[in-house]
């Protein structure tokens, strides 16, 4: 059973397309990279995904069920690219809302415990319109996984970390038992969270596959990664 599932979505901006009839399917606990430049359709994708804006046409589940649905809101955890927790809420109270909310089982305890794994004990009781935008970024991820989602939407989740930080979530991600769909323009970033890819242009699907396979493309191009992508968005 696929988790996720989009099938010929059109969506466009005005006279701008932003998606031409991208279609992919996630498998169920499969992390699958969705790369591409900037304005390539990544984060509309998302966005549709998490039921924040509807497709002009298409078909989207999460889960078998409609984005905009109460059942796929409870198995969905969304970060989009530009988080903003409640900036007048401290740190502790972003996580105590958004978890009542989610209707989180011990949330108190889950509290602590993101408290903790996020590094954000210390700054508890801060309102966030203080804190560093590494430490917004590390509070919005655990605002994402609160609720124990079963499908995660992220979109380029590393921004502002340091590297120890970026391996500590990497870590905690892989062990969620859960399906991901990672959207990034950076490579790097996309060899560490996944092994499968799609490769998406001006709203299409021009790739998808084993991130190994563009490894070894780049051998026999002799070429960098970023330089493959290139090439096959290029003959696209």
């Amino acid at each position: 059973m696929s988790c996720i599932e989009f099938h010929e979505v059109q969506k466009s901006f005005g006279s701008k397309k932003a998606l031409d009839g991208l279609s992919f399917d996630v498998e169920c606990q499969e992390s699958v990279a969705l790369i591409g430049p900037n304005g390539a359709g990544k984060s509309t994708t998302l966005k549709i995904l998490a039921g924040l804006i509807k497709p002009d046409s298409g078909e989207v589940k999460i889960g078998g069920f409609d984005p905009d649905s109460i059942e796929a809101k409870r198995i969905m955890g969304y970060l989009p690219e530009d988080a903003s927790p409640y900036l007048t809420l401290s740190v502790k109270e972003n996580l105590e809302y958004i978890g009542a909310l989610r209707k989180t089982d011990g949330l108190e305890q889950k509290v602590e415990f993101l408290l903790n794994i996020m590094e954000l004990n210390e700054y508890r009781n801060s309102r966030v319109s203080t804190l560093s935008r590494g430490n917004r970024q590390k509070l919005s991820i655990a605002l994402a996984i609160i609720h124990d989602p079963k499908i995660m939407l992220l979109d380029e989740p590393l921004n502002y970390l340091d590297i120890p930080t970026q391996e500590r979530i990497i870590k905690y991600f892989k062990g969620m038992n859960a399906t991901f769909l990672v959207s990034t323009h950076i490579m790097s970033i996309a060899e560490r969270f996944t092994k499968s890819a799609l490769i998406i242009n001006n709203g299409r699907l021009v790739w998808s596959g084993q991130i190994d396979e563009l490894k070894e493309m780049s051998r026999q191009e002799d070429m960098t990664v970023e330089g493959v992508i290139s090439k096959i968005m290029g003959e696209s």
